[in-house]
């Protein structure tokens, strides 16, 4: 990670704690543009998005990490057709439909998230021509990635 990621995630994670956010991703452009992915385990609002934004915007202007303060700072959340990158991503979406590729193959799995742990999800997946659904374990580690699907 750089210098500058290690410097904003440093001065962010202190904001989190005691709160039900969490970090999804930073990123920094070499505008100084510094991208803030956060999410939430009751939801992200947008109150706690402009809480964060200007609590963090004033401490990298007193850390100085950018020169003249050039610097301009985005908070959100990642948006719902990003892929999940956290367990605890993972864990707050049990219940949802996700669409997960793989890393050695060709193929997409559909289906109803329904447990998480350290190594693996499952899926209900519905069996073609059949009423019945089926688990699928499918370890981390052969995901590529999964995104929520919207159901309407």
């Amino acid at each position: 990670m750089s210098e500058v990621l290690q410097k904003v995630q440093s001065l962010l994670l202190p904001l989190l704690e005691e709160t039900d956010m969490f970090l999804v991703n930073i990123k920094v452009k070499p505008t100084n543009n510094v991208k803030v992915f956060l999410d939430a385990d009751s939801g992200f609002s947008i109150e706690k998005c402009a809480k964060i934004n200007h609590r963090l915007y004033a401490l990298l202007e007193e850390s100085a990490i950018f020169p003249d303060g050039d610097f301009s700072l985005e908070v959100s959340s990642p948006g719902v057709d990003e892929p999940l990158q956290s367990l605890r991503q993972y864990q707050k979406n049990i219940g949802r439909t996700v669409a997960v590729s793989f890393l050695k193959e060709e193929k997409e799995t559909i289906g109803v998230l329904t447990a998480v742990n350290d190594t693996a999800i499952v899926l209900s997946v519905k069996i073609p021509k059949k009423k019945e659904s089926e688990s699928v374990e499918i370890q981390f580690s052969d995901i590529k990635q999964s995104i929520v699907q919207i159901v309407f």
